[in-house]
């Protein structure tokens, strides 16, 4: 691992099978993460995003590939390879704060009981006093009133509920923590909420985030770089900058066409996806994306484009992807 790489992933594959049918949910995904920086995971419904971030967090085994990370100790560690004893004791520096805040919550628990979890599981031993306080402690962090916590999930809203996601996933003070749509089920004035909680969490807590979306404004907004993936491939990779004013894949182009401008007098031409998602099952032949791709030709069907590093930290996989001229989007804060 490079020196100052808290997590590579490289060339990572996942494959469900069922009734002799092998879905490729991710295939080969590669890319490094920085310790303290936010790397957003973009992509359609479908595209593989949740499926990497739970092999990261090895919720899901991996089918292939190597997931190298870091350890608080300094030790260097291939996920995919460790017992299970070891990855226990590893776990604690990598946790996940899921998508849905009321599915993701036990509503027979208390929410000191749900803070209080992860510290049950990884140091059973701990007294029960120095439990509560941590949980306490992590509550008041993010926004809780610890009067709340002996009330049971149904009480509280949906910011609310995030927040004792987000305490939970933070209560073993983790190195890395994988967001998986952290915001999506939330209302807009929730979601700059959380936002700028996490965003705040990471400078006093020296957090490292992955943060998978949908919402491209959300992204630009939290992101240091940005991976842009379908169908279950890593179609772009690089710095925020990068992948919004100069992206090198049509896909992203497309994606970028469609993020508001907060200017009513800017009209943006929309760049429309013609058809549907191919089947994961049977993917196309060439490049992925070339039966919805406007600049297709007969090339783009027979051949499969490799992915490579077109400038400084930007890689993309189009065969054409140094010849288009595809158009920027202007950065709106």
């Amino acid at each position: 691992m490079e020196k100052d790489n808290i997590l590579e992933v490289k060339h990572l594959h996942k494959r469900f099978t069922s009734k002799n049918v092998t879905v490729k949910a991710v295939t080969d995904v590669s890319f490094t993460v920085k310790e303290g920086e936010t790397i957003g995971i973009v992509g359609e419904s479908g595209c593989g995003k949740t499926t990497l971030g739970r092999c990261i967090v090895r919720a899901y085994d991996a089918s292939e590939g190597e997931v190298y990370y870091r350890t608080e100790a300094g030790e260097e560690v291939d996920f995919l390879k460790v017992d299970k004893k070891k990855m226990k004791g590893i776990r604690k520096e990598i946790q996940m704060i899921f998508q849905d805040p009321y599915s993701s919550l036990d509503p027979r628990m208390t929410v000191l009981d749900i803070i209080k979890e992860p510290l049950k599981a990884n140091y059973p031993k701990m007294p029960k006093g120095e439990m509560d306080n941590l949980a306490k402690e992590m509550a008041e962090k993010v926004g809780l009133n610890p009067a709340y916590l002996m009330r049971y999930p149904h009480a509280f809203s949906g910011g609310q509920r995030q927040r004792i996601g987000i305490a939970r996933a933070l209560v073993l003070k983790p190195k890395i923590i994988v967001c998986d749509e952290a915001v999506s089920a939330l209302d807009v004035s929730i979601q700059a909420q959380v936002i700028n909680l996490l965003k705040d969490l990471q400078k006093e807590m020296k957090l490292t985030y992955i943060f998978i979306s949908h919402d491209l404004s959300v992204v630009e907004h939290i992101s240091d770089k940005v991976g842009v993936m379908y169908l279950g491939k890593m179609v772009e990779y690089g710095e925020t900058e990068q992948i919004f004013t100069r992206p090198k894949h049509p896909y992203t182009e497309a994606l970028m066409s469609a993020v508001p401008v907060a200017d009513p007098t800017y009209q943006q031409e929309r760049i429309p996806l013609r058809g549907e998602i191919p089947n994961p099952a049977n993917p196309p032949s060439g490049c992925y994306f070339h039966t919805r791709c406007r600049y297709c030709n007969e090339k783009c069907k027979e051949i499969t484009p490799e992915y490579k590093e077109l400038e400084a930290g930007h890689f993309a996989s189009c065969i054409y992807a140094e010849e288009l001229k595809l158009r920027g989007f202007e950065i709106t804060k």
